[in-house]
């Protein structure tokens, strides 16, 4: 390829006039080429300058950084390796499930154990952003408007942006977004509330708070088997409790290891580091000086 078709028309240094006339007119000091004329090749129509996007699409995605730094190959990578750090974490009581039509659509379920939601159950969704994670941090919706200072009544939306102002690649997590989501009904914040009357019945009236804490837990729980909001296979669908289906994997999960397992992790076992205890170097290992 002509490299002359990949140069931005930008990138080009303005040639003074005297070298442009020599590059475009005749060149009088040859006498045998002065009929000859030196012009730069044609660009090819189908030819786009690498510098520059081939459509304001292109252009728009190129300066919110994802397209421009990841692609769309890297950014699935980026959202699997964030769901990698999710299961890493063991948030207790969260679980997540990402969605089959989109990478950039998680679905969501909390579990309260105690404290003022206690035996909620909560589901949600996690909208991430296109250009995550390089632009705003992710909104977390839950399907049914918990009574919460912090949830918005109407939409359901919780105020994520109170603990993730400005969302930071490599610093900021999604699994922060899910801790964050569990912390808010066991430490109730009433500062610049989404839900005004939340807010005053916990700070004024106390025993009225909780009386529609447990009203709005009931509710969820009453639609807990309705089918999700969003077609998709992989949404959290509950059903009702079917012994001859539920009680095998409820047996499985509550049996204890057997005695040998636990004896087998309790054993020393063995064998060379990777890294020796106080050195950079790998593959090291302790070196013994042999009797003499």
């Amino acid at each position: 390829m002509n490299p002359f078709w990949s140069m931005s028309t930008g990138s080009v240094r303005k040639r003074p006039d005297a070298e442009e006339k020599t590059l475009s007119g005749e060149l009088r000091t040859s006498p045998l080429r002065a009929s000859t004329k030196k012009q730069l090749p044609s660009i090819p129509k189908n030819a786009v300058p690498i510098t520059k996007p081939a459509s304001p699409a292109m252009s728009s995605q190129s300066t919110n950084g994802t397209h421009a730094s990841y692609g769309p190959f890297y950014l699935e990578y980026s959202l699997l390796a964030e769901f990698t750090l999710v299961v890493k974490q063991k948030l207790p009581g969260v679980y997540v499930q990402p969605s089959y039509r989109s990478a950039l659509m998680w679905f969501g379920v909390i579990f309260i154990r105690h404290g003022l939601y206690q035996d909620g159950v909560f589901k949600f969704t996690v909208y991430i952003p296109d250009n995550y994670p390089d632009g705003d941090c992710p909104r977390l919706v839950f399907d049914l408007p918990v009574f919460h200072p912090l949830v918005d009544p109407l939409s359901g939306e919780l105020d994520v942006k109170r603990a993730f102002a400005k969302w930071r690649r490599n610093h900021n997590h999604i699994w922060q977004i899910l801790m964050y989501a569990r912390r808010v009904f066991y430490k109730i914040d009433t500062t610049s509330p989404l839900n005004p009357e939340a807010a005053v019945l916990y700070e004024k009236d106390i025993q009225l708070f909780k009386s529609k804490v447990v009203d709005s837990v009931k509710l969820c729980s009453s639609h807990l088997f309705d089918q999700p909001k969003i077609e998709d296979p992989y949404a959290i669908i509950f059903s009702p409790w079917n012994p001859a289906i539920h009680d095998e994997a409820r047996e499985k999960m509550l049996t204890q290891k057997k005695p040998e397992d636990q004896h087998c992790k309790s054993m020393h076992v063995s064998g060379l580091s990777w890294v020796k205890p106080g050195s950079v170097q790998p593959f090291s290992k302790e070196e013994k000086t042999m009797p003499t």
